[in-house]
């Protein structure tokens, strides 16, 4: 069974108890384009680039690939699975190892 056979889109209850379980993660936009969301903060354009790098590391070595929105001091982290149209066990795994990154516990949730 290939990896996208494996992913399926989650009911919106299992959204819901899932994204319980993550702190700071918000749902954003609808339908197809639904995604999990978190803005982390950090002092300085330095962090924000060992966060995004050490972001990126995790994407190759699970094949989910977030979009990543990159500020001076802050970078939020989307999730959502395109082959599902939706959401799935994927974006809410990537998102919990995401919070486990050295400093990302740290940063400010906005």
């Amino acid at each position: 069974m290939s990896l996208v056979q494996q992913r399926r889109a989650l009911t919106a209850t299992e959204v819901v108890t899932r994204l319980a379980k993550l702190e700071g993660w918000c749902l954003d936009g609808d339908g197809t384009a639904v995604a999990i969301q978190k803005n982390f903060q950090f002092a300085d354009y330095a962090q924000t680039m060992l966060f995004v790098h050490a972001v990126a590391w995790l994407a190759m070595a699970r094949n989910h690939h977030p979009e990543l929105i990159v500020r001076f001091d802050n970078c939020t982290v989307r999730y959502n699975t395109h082959e599902v149209a939706g959401l799935s066990t994927a974006d809410f795994d990537c998102a919990a190892a995401v919070d486990a990154l050295p400093g990302a516990a740290k940063s400010v949730s906005v």
